[in-house]
């Protein structure tokens, strides 16, 4: 009989352990990279006739991104569209930057927001006076870091009017260059992806809902039956909120995987990841501390503690000549490490992007549990200027200009 203290015991739990973490990711290992294939956007380069659209952008300090976003927007094929660029009180040339790159397009109108009212989220208000100024029945709402592909914005509006829906999300891709944007990202990134359950999302008979806010497109009418940015206005995660608001009132939501339809280039430095995501990562999370902890905890042990296992005992052996662990253990721990950053590596190839950052996976969780602990600890947050409490604006109103 095994007691309490007998090293087999301890092997025991170990393999056991081993054994329910290698199960566990080589079932992830198998169908990493399968995400969203049952919801995919069809690219339309042609076919059948599609309505005019009114594409809302809010900018708020996007000097470095929103060139290319607006030229991208104004180069979508067989599509009638104008373009509406609210300037959301920018510190920096976001305006003059977005009118050179529309030049003298008649399609543009590129002008700077009034501030946001008391109570307002400073990106609701400029998408809300955008939508008041848009002239046709279909309004897309896109970020300003985002370049669309050519055929984006057309195979939207076919796809909206095949299926009748009153809004449509997509997921795109990232537009990773710095060394933290590629070991960062991508790890939050398929977290959210990897938690957003697309076949209740599209089920009408489902209350889930979500959407991305770097691109929705919905139909005015429904939009303003909700009340349009309104019913969201002081919030953090509008683009959920809304989607939660659409589908309460029995509308039409989906959500597709789209990742050749844009791509975004969200945040360039690690402080800005740390602010971007620490601003609504727990609201995410439903703003469940539980959640937030379970989160930390999978990581640590699911994820974390295998790689500190093969590099602790391994440095105790060559420095001090310690045997921590049995030799088999240590072969199928380091085993495991191999296989979580297979998979890692796998995800990578399917977006399309090297494999050689699959190394930095500890490194990526590491800041990932930095972000969750953060959030959830942080009672204001702030982004660009602007504050938010509990996933809410904390806008007194901002003087107007006379």
């Amino acid at each position: 009989m095994i007691r309490w203290g007998d090293p087999a015991l301890s092997d025991l739990i170990a393999a056991g352990y081993l054994g329910l973490l290698t199960l566990l990711w080589s079932l992830l290992l198998l169908t990493a990279g399968s995400w969203g294939r049952r919801w995919p956007l069809a690219r339309r380069r042609e076919g059948q006739d599609t309505p005019p659209v009114s594409i809302c952008v809010p900018a708020r300090d996007e000097e470095l991104n929103i060139g290319a976003c607006v030229k991208s927007i104004l180069a979508s094929r067989g599509v009638e569209l104008e373009l509406l660029v609210v300037d959301d009180g920018s510190k920096d040339d976001t305006i003059a930057v977005a009118r050179a790159a529309a030049g003298d397009d008649p399609r543009s109108n590129i002008r700077s927001g009034e501030p946001p009212p008391k109570g307002w989220a400073g990106k609701s208000w400029a998408l809300a006076q955008a939508a008041a100024d848009a002239r046709h029945e279909h309004l897309l709402f896109v970020d300003a870091d985002l370049v669309l592909d050519p055929d984006a914005v057309r195979s939207a509006l076919v796809q909206a009017r095949v299926e009748q829906l009153d809004l449509l999300s997509l997921f795109g891709t990232w537009w990773l260059e710095s060394f933290w944007e590629n070991v960062v990202i991508p790890v939050v990134g398929w977290l959210v992806r990897g938690a957003t359950p697309l076949d209740a999302v599209n089920d009408p008979s489902r209350p889930e809902a979500f959407a991305n806010g770097q691109f929705i497109l919905v139909r005015r009418e429904a939009y303003e039956s909700v009340g349009g940015h309104r019913a969201v206005q002081d919030e953090v995660l509008e683009d959920v909120r809304l989607a939660k608001v659409f589908k309460r009132q029995a509308l039409r939501v989906q959500l597709l995987h789209a990742p050749w339809a844009f791509r975004a280039r969200l945040y360039r430095t690690l402080g800005e990841i740390l602010e971007g995501y620490g601003k609504n990562f727990y609201e995410g999370m439903g703003r469940r501390p539980l959640v937030a902890l379970g989160l930390v905890l999978f990581v640590l042990v699911g994820i974390l503690l295998p790689f500190v296992i093969v590099l602790s005992v391994a440095a105790l052996r060559l420095a001090l000549g310690w045997v921590l662990l049995d030799g088999l253990l240590l072969a199928w721990t380091f085993g495991l490490c191999l296989l979580i950053l297979a998979f890692r590596w796998r995800q990578e190839r399917a977006d399309g992007r090297s494999g050689w950052y699959a190394l930095t996976h500890p490194v990526g969780n590491l800041v990932l549990i930095w972000i969750a602990l953060r959030s959830m600890m942080a009672l204001d947050v702030s982004w660009k200027g602007r504050r938010f409490r509990d996933g809410r604006a904390r806008n007194d109103g901002e003087p107007r200009e006379s």
